[in-house]
């Protein structure tokens, strides 16, 4: 639990440190593309966890409804905190960085089968499911719900989180607004977006995009990293620096 709390405290720490970056243009200039990157990325993932709440919702009695989707989007804000105070720093160490890029590989598979599935579910069914007082085919629980919704969630924060915290780099600052964009998306927008993505699928086709560049950029730069720290050749800092190099446009 120490190491849970010390995580939680460096992060506010450098935040209150980084604070005044936000009143900065050059900072907002030099940070433009992790910054966009990170919101693609948050209004690509945003759209799951409507489903994924709304589904849960659907199969309680409806005077619960609400309360499930309260407590299950709270808890989705509470993972994902706990995931960023520890996640930044692990990258950081040689060799996670790397298998954090395969695991966001696996998140783009998924993600490919989603908008390539016409079978998923829509957020027009789920909808749909909410606004119904039929006896639902398998009723659940209010805690049955609220468990799956939070199993879902581990599972969907950490994707949020590993792709947010490989696309800020080394930016806590970066890494904070990622993390207070998706939460602020996912309480008060993400049936919305769903919505969006559903109509216009090539929004979802950019995030993909991103979150694959992101993950390829963390498994080249720590691929790097290791080969460099044993034998001191290879030390390109990311993707983007490895191409240019081999352009000719590097140092």
């Amino acid at each position: 639990m120490d190491w849970l709390l010390n995580g939680i405290s460096d992060l506010l720490s450098v935040l209150v440190t980084d604070l005044h970056h936000l009143v900065s243009p050059q900072w907002w200039r030099t940070h433009s593309v992790p910054l966009f990157n990170i919101l693609m990325i948050d209004l690509t993932l945003a759209a799951d966890n409507a489903i994924v709440v709304g589904m849960a919702a659907s199969r309680v009695q409806p005077n619960m409804r609400a309360k499930v989707i309260f407590w299950g989007i709270a808890g989705a804000v509470v993972l994902r905190i706990l995931f960023a105070s520890i996640t930044q720093q692990l990258l950081q160490v040689i060799g996670l960085t790397l298998a954090g890029g395969i695991l966001l590989l696996f998140v783009c598979w998924k993600m490919y089968r989603q908008i390539v599935d016409s079978d998923a579910h829509s957020i027009d069914e789920v909808e749909r499911s909410l606004a119904s007082t039929a006896p639902h085919a398998n009723p659940a629980t209010f805690w049955s719900a609220f468990w799956t919704i939070i199993i879902a969630d581990l599972s969907m924060s950490l994707d949020n989180v590993l792709a947010v915290a490989g696309a800020a780099g080394s930016s806590t600052l970066v890494l904070v607004i990622g993390l207070t964009v998706a939460v602020v998306l996912m309480a008060v927008a993400s049936n919305y977006i769903a919505k969006l993505l559903g109509r216009y699928p090539w929004i979802a086709w950019i995030g993909l995009l991103i979150i694959l560049y992101v993950a390829l950029d963390m498994i080249y730069t720590d691929t790097h990293r290791i080969i460099c720290a044993n034998y001191g050749v290879g030390c390109s800092e990311t993707i983007w620096d490895g191409i240019m190099h081999r352009l000719g446009f590097g140092g």
